[in-house]
Protein backbone atom coordinates (compact mmCIF):
# COMPACT_ATOMS: atom_id res chain seq x y z
CA UNK A 1 0.00 0.00 0.00
CA UNK A 2 1.18 3.37 -1.27
CA UNK A 3 1.28 6.47 1.58
CA UNK A 4 -0.07 9.12 -0.80
CA UNK A 5 -3.16 10.76 -0.07
CA UNK A 6 -6.19 9.67 -1.93
CA UNK A 7 -9.52 11.96 -2.66
CA UNK A 8 -12.34 9.89 -2.80
CA UNK A 9 -15.92 11.53 -3.70
CA UNK A 10 -19.00 10.19 -5.89
CA UNK A 11 -18.99 11.99 -9.76
CA UNK A 12 -22.94 11.92 -10.97
CA UNK A 13 -21.60 12.21 -14.31
CA UNK A 14 -19.72 9.11 -14.80
CA UNK A 15 -21.97 7.76 -12.28
CA UNK A 16 -18.67 6.15 -9.95
CA UNK A 17 -16.86 6.79 -7.33
CA UNK A 18 -13.41 8.82 -8.36
CA UNK A 19 -10.10 8.46 -6.64
CA UNK A 20 -7.33 10.75 -7.10
CA UNK A 21 -4.12 10.98 -6.18
CA UNK A 22 -2.94 14.98 -6.67
CA UNK A 23 0.26 14.68 -5.59
CA UNK A 24 0.90 12.24 -8.81
CA UNK A 25 0.03 14.27 -12.15
CA UNK A 26 -3.23 12.92 -13.19
CA UNK A 27 -3.13 9.54 -11.41
CA UNK A 28 -6.77 8.36 -10.78
CA UNK A 29 -9.25 5.62 -10.75
CA UNK A 30 -12.84 4.59 -10.57
CA UNK A 31 -15.11 2.24 -8.99
CA UNK A 32 -18.43 1.03 -9.15
CA UNK A 33 -17.98 1.19 -5.00
CA UNK A 34 -15.42 2.90 -2.58
CA UNK A 35 -13.49 -0.30 -1.74
CA UNK A 36 -13.67 -0.37 -5.40
CA UNK A 37 -12.20 2.79 -6.41
CA UNK A 38 -9.70 2.49 -3.84
CA UNK A 39 -8.15 -0.78 -4.62
CA UNK A 40 -7.77 0.39 -8.54
CA UNK A 41 -5.90 3.36 -7.50
CA UNK A 42 -3.48 1.37 -5.63
CA UNK A 43 -2.64 -0.60 -9.22
CA UNK A 44 -2.77 3.28 -10.94
CA UNK A 45 0.01 4.05 -8.53
CA UNK A 46 2.18 1.41 -9.35
CA UNK A 47 2.02 1.96 -12.74
CA UNK A 48 2.22 5.60 -12.46
CA UNK A 49 5.75 4.99 -10.15
CA UNK A 50 6.56 2.47 -12.73
CA UNK A 51 5.96 4.97 -15.80
CA UNK A 52 7.36 7.58 -13.95
CA UNK A 53 10.96 5.34 -13.44
CA UNK A 54 11.23 3.74 -16.94
CA UNK A 55 11.14 7.78 -18.18
CA UNK A 56 13.59 9.40 -15.60
CA UNK A 57 11.49 11.28 -13.83
CA UNK A 58 10.95 12.36 -10.51
CA UNK A 59 9.18 10.28 -8.35
CA UNK A 60 7.31 12.81 -5.96
CA UNK A 61 7.31 11.74 -1.71
CA UNK A 62 4.41 11.65 -0.31
CA UNK A 63 3.34 14.20 2.05
CA UNK A 64 0.73 11.60 3.87
CA UNK A 65 -1.49 14.88 4.23
CA UNK A 66 -1.44 17.82 1.81
CA UNK A 67 0.22 20.81 1.90
CA UNK A 68 -2.17 24.06 1.44
CA UNK A 69 -0.03 27.05 0.63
Amino acid sequence: MYKYEVILYWSEDDEAFIAEVPELDGCSADGKTQKEALENVEMIIKEWIETARELGRIIPKPYGRLKFA
